[in-house]
């Protein structure tokens, strides 16, 4: 039967909120170096931090969705929780206290932070195979003339494996967002061709990036000969024609009055859940979404095929799944504010564990792209982190004895002066 009631951009959460519940083994990733020590391989679970993108997904989307209830929207949870976590990283104090709560982040600091993040990202990398691709891509862009911690550096390689690439951002800033565009435009195979814009990283010192690329096959694709034409109704309340893909049966499950249906890709362990929000007159303005915990419930049912502790009863059915292209490009300072994370765009930022130079986000901006169809679905996200630098050196700023002045030899203990001069021309003798 065809399913009229609009399908929420939600789809996109199952793309990383899947992929970061950790399912099954990996391959080991290649080692970084942090604090000395090489990690071979994730230390605890990657659990913990997809449900915690999750959580902060749902809060981000909906919190967008707020302010444009009738728009299409696309977002990756995924790739902004990893630009963000990497200034995460670089914070302390009340700003790293309101970047954690928005984040959702687990209670974990130090090297137990960094193995979970490192974790998390392994697991990230590892969704690939047969018929799915998926690449992640962190980096540090930083100005030459500035100072970043080692410290950080490796937090960061070991949390993110993220590499960091020496840009000219406070000299020529627009050349910056060039080759940081060109990088984004190659990790996203085209998809993004531009995230930064010229004129967008005035005083910025440090840019953080994630890129995200998936290409999946459906484990069963849909048949183009059965798509046909079909009407939706949209937020407005109008109704439009689009092109219905139709197949199954499929496993579905319902809770709290959503209804969800399980998609698996080719390599049976990626999928994507399509969400269908309780019908009635409830929510006019379209922007129903599920709790994190109605959404843990609907992804262990389905998972497990119906034979999970859900308290859903799951099913086999037919759908009828519209065709989607989405793509979106916002700031993302505002909404981030309007979440908890306000002090973080304000001088009283403290991002001192990155650099002693480093005053505040300055920008968060953000991209995605969705398309959906009869064969699978081929995505990309990308995010990228500014952070304000608050000189050019560290320390304060030098002495110049650029007019008149005076000398004086002393005597360190007594005080006693032996010379004195006062200069006004050191091209005189």
């Amino acid at each position: 039967m065809r399913m009229k009631n609009e399908l929420r951009a939600v789809i996109a959460l199952a793309l990383a909120g899947c992929g970061l519940a950790g399912c099954g083994s990996t391959p080991p990733p290649p080692p970084v170096i942090a604090h000395g020590v090489a990690l071979h391989e994730p230390l605890v679970s990657p659990r913990p931090f997809g449900s915690a993108d999750t959580a902060f997904g749902l809060d981000a989307l909906g919190a967008w969705c707020r302010s444009d209830p009738r728009a299409n929207l696309v977002l990756s949870p995924s790739s902004l929780a990893s630009g963000l976590g990497m200034a995460y990283l670089g914070s302390r104090g009340a700003t790293a206290q309101a970047m954690g709560s928005v984040l959702h982040l687990p209670a974990a600091s130090g090297q137990a932070l960094e193995a979970g993040l490192q974790a998390r990202s392994a697991a990230l990398r590892g969704l690939g195979g047969p018929g799915v691709t998926v690449t992640a891509t962190d980096q540090v862009w930083a100005d030459p003339t500035l100072d970043t911690l080692h410290s950080y550096l490796n937090a960061v390689a070991t949390g993110y494996g993220a590499g960091v690439a020496q840009v000219p951002l406070l000299s020529k800033p627009d050349q910056a967002v060039q080759q940081i565009d060109q990088a984004i435009a190659t990790a996203t195979h085209g998809l993004i061709p531009q995230l930064l814009d010229p004129g967008s990283l005035q005083d910025i010192g440090w840019v953080l990036t994630d890129a995200l690329y998936l290409k999946a096959a459906w484990a069963t694709p849909f048949q183009a000969s059965q798509t046909e034409p079909g009407s939706f109704t949209t937020a407005a309340g109008q109704q439009v024609s689009v092109q219905f893909m139709e197949g199954g049966p499929y496993v579905s499950a319902s809770a709290d009055g959503w209804t969800a249906v399980w998609l698996p890709y080719a390599n049976g362990r990626l999928a994507m859940m399509a969400l269908l929000p309780p019908a009635g007159p409830a929510d006019p303005g379209g922007c129903a979404l599920p709790t994190a915990a109605q959404l843990g419930t609907l992804t262990t049912t389905l998972a497990a095929g119906g034979k999970g502790q859900g308290s859903g009863r799951a099913l086999s059915r037919e759908i009828s799944l519209p065709k989607v292209n989405l793509q979106d490009k916002v700031s993302m300072r505002t909404l981030l504010s309007g979440l908890g994370m306000g002090v973080a765009f304000t001088p009283a930022a403290d991002f001192s564990a990155l650099s002693p130079q480093a005053c505040c986000i300055g920008l968060v901006e953000h991209a995605a792209t969705l398309q959906v169809g009869e064969k699978g679905t081929v995505a990309s996200a990308a995010t990228a982190v500014g952070v304000v630098a608050t000189a050019g050196r560290s320390g304060p700023p030098p002495v110049i004895f650029d007019r008149p002045y005076l000398m004086v030899v002393t005597d360190r203990t007594t005080g006693e002066p032996l010379f004195m001069a006062r200069v006004t021309n050191p091209t005189q003798p």
